[in-house]
């Protein structure tokens, strides 16, 4: 008898410790749900990476839920991930859903990030949007990708800069460009002479150098005083200027009616330059002035006159002179 309730008892006893262990097991567990009633929330993402269920769902790194399914959509290019939030945990439909993973090679889980929380709370069988997992693959895909990229870059650097060795940086290039380098120290030597030379110049002929730039400015003042003078001319005498160039003015439309009458013919000249007789007695009466003037320079005016009247004279009484040619 006591033996049997030795035994009922050790049975109870393992029972209860059995028992105990299960809701310790279920306590100490991820996204337990056992003793909280819970609200179901679908999120929708395009890619859930390594996420598995019964992952957690954090609110600023309290746990709120867990992960209860996830569904594959039809066409397969989107995931439905069904999350238990515990009742009393109150979400926005304004806040961020990430899948974000526990350190560098930790598990997945749902991060709710809280923004302005101005949108209604989500409420059993909301729908929204969930962003996908940070995919370490895909960036060391593109990571390999851009070092390919950089390889390339740096092949095709060291192509021209072995080009740029040949054509450029060759011996006869370096050798022009020491003689070059040469030229041009030599030529900078040059110049501080002719420099040291113009300034020893303007040392030793300051006096002169001074005295022109005084005459210089002298003459500028000179220059000044004569520009003042000449507009205190024309400023008194801008009444006569203006009747001179009027005189011009009328002079010369005088000047051009005379010439337009002597191209027509009228006048005098106009009746000597238009009828060829006229012009060659003109001519000729010119021609013996000529040779009168140069009788008169030679002989004198009294011997001139002298020797003009012996001529008459002759010429009238021919019969009673004889030329000297029949004294002879």
């Amino acid at each position: 008898m006591d033996s049997k309730r030795l035994s009922v008892k050790v049975g109870l006893f393992v029972f209860v410790g059995l028992v105990l262990l299960a809701v310790l097991l279920i306590w100490f567990s991820k996204g337990t749900s056992v003793f909280h009633g819970t609200y179901t929330v679908r999120l929708v993402a395009p890619n859930v990476g390594g996420l598995k269920l019964k992952a957690s769902v954090l609110l600023a790194g309290v746990q709120v839920g867990d992960v209860s399914d996830i569904q594959l959509a039809p066409d397969g290019k989107s995931v439905t991930i069904v999350l238990h939030i515990y009742k009393g945990v109150v979400i926005y439909g304004d806040a961020n859903f990430v899948i974000e993973q526990a350190g560098f090679l930790g598990d997945n889980f749902v991060a709710i990030l809280p923004t302005d929380n101005k949108a209604a709370p989500l409420q059993e069988g909301s729908q929204v949007n969930c962003e996908p997992p940070f995919d370490l693959q895909a960036v060391a895909r593109s990571v390999t990708g851009f070092i390919a990229r950089v390889d390339e870059t740096v092949r095709k650097i060291e192509d021209s800069v072995t080009q740029l060795q040949k054509t450029v940086l060759n011996q006869q290039t370096l050798t022009n460009l020491s003689i070059t380098v040469s030229n041009l120290r030599v030529a900078s030597d040059e110049a501080v002479a002719a420099v040291n030379n113009i300034n020893s110049i303007v040392a030793t002929n300051g006096g002169q150098i001074n005295l022109a730039m005084s005459n210089v400015v002298y003459f500028s003042q000179d220059l000044t005083n004569l520009s003042g003078n000449f507009n205190g001319i024309i400023a008194s005498n801008g009444v006569v200027i203006s009747e001179a160039v009027s005189n011009i003015e009328v002079s010369t439309e005088t000047l051009k009616q005379i010439t337009d009458d002597v191209h027509s013919g009228k006048g005098m000249a106009g009746v000597v330059l238009e009828d060829p007789v006229a012009a060659t007695n003109l001519q000729a009466t010119i021609n013996n002035l000529a040779i009168a003037t140069s009788n008169l320079n030679q002989l004198g005016l009294w011997s001139f006159l002298w020797h003009h009247q012996g001529n008459a004279a002759r010429a009238n009484t021919p019969s009673q002179y004889s030329s000297p040619h029949q004294s002879k």
